[in-house]
């Protein structure tokens, strides 16, 4: 029995099919793309931008053809970049054909799954002597310029869940002898899940904004501020507090999570970044948070977290989503956008939905909502989905980067929840006092923390 949170079989199949049809996609495809940074990653679009920021009105004459082709010829991104290879991309792929492995048992899928760690190790940053992610290409933004292969706390954590997914997957495989992989990937991904926490927890640097809060930077070079890379360093760093029994991990974990808990406004919602400038909220940063959330007060049952995200959830309901009950990219629109929709926004608003369905059970009907928006529109006829709903027309240039992964993992997950569950919702909607909750967050964690990896 599915439940009663997805509305019939067929759904569950076209998920399915549709999974199965983008692999077929991904493998004739390749795994490099443009980006939607892809106007301004080249040296023209880049020189551009940073002018924008220098001089508004010379800027705004620079880089309003990259503006023009990004709203009317997506396809002219190809005049300004070349096809690249995403480590970010490349975690969602892992993390997506794991869930796919898990549903179907495919073992190609498996397979997938490791070859994409395999890219990941291959990626990392160099000069750094932890494992650690950026950009491939060199990112201009108001405060300078990122150079490429520098580090990104917004990159490194999805890194980290790839390699730790994977690695619990093996695990049970192992244990259960029902899988002929090495043990020695066990070992090796530990190892790199260690070096991972280390270069989060000592490589980025702190900064304390209240007696009890730090936010920290976005790489290792840079101030702090930024709401959802505090969030989503605290989120790695108190699982690796928990996976790896240290202390100093959790210590720091639990000032950039005050900080994120300081940082909410009293309507719910977050500013992308707590410097008086960049106080816009959209959809996806919000996701980010609310999802970060979620992962911490399952690892340590915080009220304080399930606070946040009651009033968080409350807001995202009534400020991100069109009248038609889909994502929307702006609460309140900070300049003019080419866009009316973002595929990421739908990927981002599928997990958090999944993550946080039993807690808010109106999360349910968006969820199937969106799923079944994403089957009916965003579906390109080759298997690969739709990029952004222009206001004339579609973005229908594929990036692994902005979208794609995003969605496939997020299908993948969406695949799995609905396959193994055998309980009706409605009995599961019914054991939502805090009492039950708490009982959930006490039990000992599954996973490598107790299993085989922890032995090697």
């Amino acid at each position: 029995m599915i439940g009663h949170w997805a509305e019939d079989s067929g759904q569950m199949s076209a998920v399915e099919r549709a999974l199965s049809k983008f692999t077929d996609w991904l493998a004739k495809y390749g795994e490099t793309s443009w980006d939607h940074q892809s106007f301004f990653a080249g040296p023209i679009g880049g020189r551009a931008k940073s002018l924008y920021y220098r001089n508004r009105l010379l800027g705004t004459a620079a880089v309003a053809p990259m503006i023009f082709a990004e709203a009317f010829v997506p396809s002219a991104r190809r005049l300004f970049h070349r096809p690249t290879r995403f480590p970010i991309a490349d975690a969602h792929y892992a993390m997506g054909f794991a869930l796919f492995y898990e549903t179907t048992a495919n073992k190609v899928y498996l397979e997938r799954a490791i070859h994409f760690l395999d890219e990941l190790k291959e990626s990392r940053c160099p000069g750094f002597e932890e494992y650690c992610w950026g950009y491939p290409f060199d990112w201009v933004w108001r405060g300078g310029v990122i150079k490429q292969q520098t580090p990104l706390i917004t990159t490194t954590p999805y890194c980290f869940e790839a390699f730790l997914q994977v690695a619990e997957l093996l695990e049970s495989e192992v244990r259960d002898q029902r899988s002929e992989i090495r043990t020695d990937l066990l070992g090796e991904y530990k190892q790199i899940l260690k070096s991972i926490a280390r270069h989060a927890a000592h490589d980025i640097k702190d900064f304390k904004t209240s007696e009890t809060g730090s936010s920290c930077s976005y790489t290792p070079n840079d101030e702090g501020g930024v709401i959802n890379a505090a969030a989503y360093r605290a989120f790695l760093l108190t699982r690796a507090s928990r996976l790896f029994s240290d202390e100093t991990c959790w210590k720091i974990a639990e000032r950039n999570l005050n900080f994120v808990l300081e940082s909410q406004n009293g309507d719910g919602s977050w500013y992308y970044a707590a410097d008086g400038v960049r106080n816009f909220v959209d959809h996806y940063h919000t996701c980010f948070v609310l999802k970060a959330l979620a992962k911490i007060d399952a690892i340590v049952g915080d009220d304080r977290c399930l606070n946040a995200l009651s009033k968080g959830v409350d807001y995202y309901l009534r400020n991100l989503f069109s009248e038609d009950g889909l994502p929307k990219p702006f609460a309140k629109a900070p300049r003019l956008t080419v866009y009316k929709r973002e595929l990421y926004d739908s990927a981002e608003c599928i997990n958090l939905c999944l993550l946080l369905r039993d807690r808010f059970p109106e999360l349910e009907r968006v969820l199937e909502k969106v799923v079944r928006g994403i089957l009916k529109n965003w579906i390109k006829p080759d298997g690969s989905f739709r990029s952004r709903r222009l206001h004339f027309g579609w973005d229908n240039v594929p990036m692994h980067r902005w979208g794609q992964s995003q969605m496939f993992r997020a299908l993948a997950f969406y695949l799995r929840e609905v396959a193994k569950t055998e309980t009706p919702r409605s009995d599961i909607l019914k054991s939502e006092d805090r009492i039950g909750k708490l009982k959930v967050r006490n039990q000992a964690p599954v996973g490598l923390a107790n299993g085989v990896v922890s032995q090697i």
